[in-house]
């Protein structure tokens, strides 16, 4: 039996409303299967009051062995540096999650605002809002650069916005059945297994994509979005187009651009209005190339495939 905690901080719950949705395994299966022990979570946690302030008490003491640490949402530390803008159970939210992550075997960030500090921690970032050991690119986070649990671990990131449901509950059955040791992860502590393909492969546009044909607007089910739409896939490690999102679709799928939410860039670009699915072109080359292509190959490349591209490239092959 692992016993896992989850607290939430500056968040908006998505990624606890994607966690309830798994299916593979499914929340229930975490219990009735694989024997984690869910001590607290903000939307299942049944203690209140002084009883979650005993039990969070109880973890920092040892006197409940704490296995799994799960944080969603930034953590929070305006006002100039005090984290009173979050409080929770009597006390800074922050103070919180220190004491808890140094005495937990593992620690878990989930989404984007617990792993890169998210949308709140964009400039002006007025919350002070950071992610558990990342802002943004940036190594250090709140817990700091140097920060392991218990367990010899650095954080495991696990971005999103939000995380797929299915990353969530696969890895916390690495870590709760003793494999977190196959659990590697890349230079931003993102499970590989997840992480290290591109939300291009498996998109249903590739064929688009190498011939140079761009959609011209939302939910078109021809044409690459990358040219014109915004569409960051090419450049964003996720497996969106691998483990579809409620086993039927994603985001490319749909005709929606990929946002680049599990980079620890999200969101990109300045937000101001035609910045974010607009594709920012110099000199009608995208600022953002595919990673391993650069600025003379690209110019190359999509100059051949659009003049060979086949009358069919510009037609919706799909009937069904």
């Amino acid at each position: 039996m692992a016993n896992l905690l989850w607290l939430q901080g500056g968040a908006c719950s998505g990624n606890t409303m994607s966690f309830l949705n798994a299916e593979e395994p499914s929340a229930c299966d975490l219990v009735t299967d694989f024997g984690i022990n869910v001590l607290w979570h903000p939307s299942l946690g049944m203690e209140l009051g002084d009883n979650l302030q005993q039990m969070l008490r109880d973890c920092i003491s040892g006197k409940i062995k704490l296995d799994i640490f799960v944080f969603e949402g930034s953590v929070v530390q305006a006002p100039d540096g005090t984290g009173e803008w979050n409080r929770f159970a009597g006390r800074a939210m922050k103070d919180w999650v220190q004491e808890l992550s140094d005495v937990s075997d593992f620690v878990v960030a989930l989404g984007d605002c617990a792993t890169w500090g998210g949308i709140p921690a964009t400039a002006p970032n007025p919350s002070e809002s950071v992610g558990l050991q990342f802002l943004k690119r940036d190594h250090g986070g709140f817990l700091g650069k140097g920060f392991k649990s218990k367990a010899g671990l650095p954080v495991i990131n696990i971005p999103g916005c939000p995380a797929h449901p299915d990353w969530v509950t696969q890895i916390l059955v690495g870590v709760a059945t003793g494999h977190a040791g196959d659990v590697a992860l890349d230079e931003f502590q993102r499970p590989k297994t997840f992480f290290q393909s591109f939300t291009q492969t498996g998109c249903t546009r590739n064929m688009h994509f190498a011939y140079k044909v761009s959609a011209t607007e939302f939910g078109q089910r021809k044409g690459c979005l990358f040219y014109d739409l915004g569409c960051r896939g090419p450049m964003t490690h996720s497996p969106c187009n691998r483990i579809l999102w409620n086993r039927q679709s994603s985001k490319t799928r749909a005709g929606m651009p990929c946002m680049g939410c599990t980079e620890p860039e999200f969101p990109f670009f300045d937000l101001a209005p035609g910045t974010v699915f607009k594709t920012q072109t110099v000199m009608g080359v995208p600022k953002d190339l595919p990673e391993g292509v650069d600025k003379k190959g690209y110019i190359k490349l999509t100059g051949a495939a659009k003049t060979a591209a086949p009358q069919w490239a510009e037609e919706d092959m799909f009937v069904v």
